[in-house]
């Protein structure tokens, strides 16, 4: 009895030992978030038309990574003349990378070589340390609108408004927010996927304040703030489209969104998706050819689509 007690007692004193251990190896075995970098290897298995390039960021005076998706045709002697809407899309997460939704074009090759959906470019841009804002030395918004200009330079594209689009899911949601507000002048439609508003709200409540790391300057770039001044504004037309899961921890936070968007007197359409937890691809696989249309919709209306 006395040798069960001291195996007994023996156990329960090293228990917090083993736990702390445990602990330890659960700790050093946790993915650590990527170091950041303007050039960044692209994931295998994409559809041959996707490239990988650099340009020239004069504003991070740095060489920049961007993936670019040509859809079947481009290359082709009678297509030579002709020009393609493009669709901006923008990545999840931080720190931002080329990489990290360039998996979309998978799906989208799909749904163009199936005719479901008209041929379009997509780009796929790197959105800075901060994904998608400009922050301390990393300028991912200035690195964006550079971008446009050298994928109108470099590629046969409708280089205008009409013919140009953006959607972002995750922290690109709340990028793609942002931007379709601050730079109407560029885009004719626009379509943030799952973002994160509730921190855009609380960066517009907080003076600035993302979180005890992250400070946003001016407080007043937020999808809220953004919102309501392009609502007092003489702004082009804008066609919106939310996309959500009703299984994503930020489904709530779009359908607030959408109705302070629409308390602004601002059109939108919102679309809660059943069964839909927070994946850009699980939003494609479900939805992609929707979302693709509604873009190409536009491009038809500006007469830049004509089949």
């Amino acid at each position: 009895m006395r040798v069960c007690l001291a195996i007994l007692i023996g156990v329960a004193t090293c228990c917090p030992a083993f736990a702390q251990q445990a602990d330890q190896r659960k700790g050093a075995d946790r993915k650590k978030p990527a170091p950041f970098r303007w050039i960044n290897a692209l994931p295998k298995n994409l559809p041959s038309t996707v490239r990988h390039e650099t340009f020239h960021s004069e504003s991070n005076g740095a060489e920049v990574g961007y993936a670019i998706y040509l859809p079947p045709g481009y290359e082709s002697e009678e297509n030579r003349n002709r020009r393609y809407p493009v669709v901006y899309a923008l990545h999840g997460g931080r720190p931002g990378s080329e990489a990290k939704a360039v998996r979309l074009a998978v799906p989208i090759d799909r749904h163009i070589r199936s005719g479901e959906v008209p041929a379009m470019i997509y780009v796929f841009p790197n959105g800075g340390r901060l994904s998608h804002y400009d922050h301390g030395r990393f300028k991912g918004e200035q690195a964006f609108l550079e971008l446009i200009d050298h994928v109108d330079q470099n590629y046969r594209t409708v280089a205008d408004r009409t013919g140009r689009a953006v959607e972002g899911f995750s922290q690109g949601g709340r990028g793609t927010g942002r931007y379709m507000f601050k730079h109407a002048d560029l885009f004719c439609s626009a379509a943030p996927m799952g973002g994160g508003h509730q921190h855009e709200k609380r960066i517009s409540e907080s003076d600035g304040v993302e979180s005890a790391s992250v400070t946003i300057e001016p407080a007043t770039n937020n999808t809220w703030d953004l919102a309501r001044r392009f609502a007092q504004s003489d702004h082009p037309d804008l066609q919106i489209l939310i996309v959500v899961g009703d299984e994503d921890f930020n489904h709530e936070a779009n359908v607030d969104w959408h109705q302070h968007l629409t308390s602004l007197g601002i059109e939108s359409r919102l679309m809660v998706l059943p069964g839909v937890k927070h994946s850009a691809m699980a939003v494609y696989e479900k939805i992609g050819p929707t979302i693709m249309n509604f873009h190409a919709g536009r491009f038809r209306e500006h007469g830049h689509i004509d089949e």
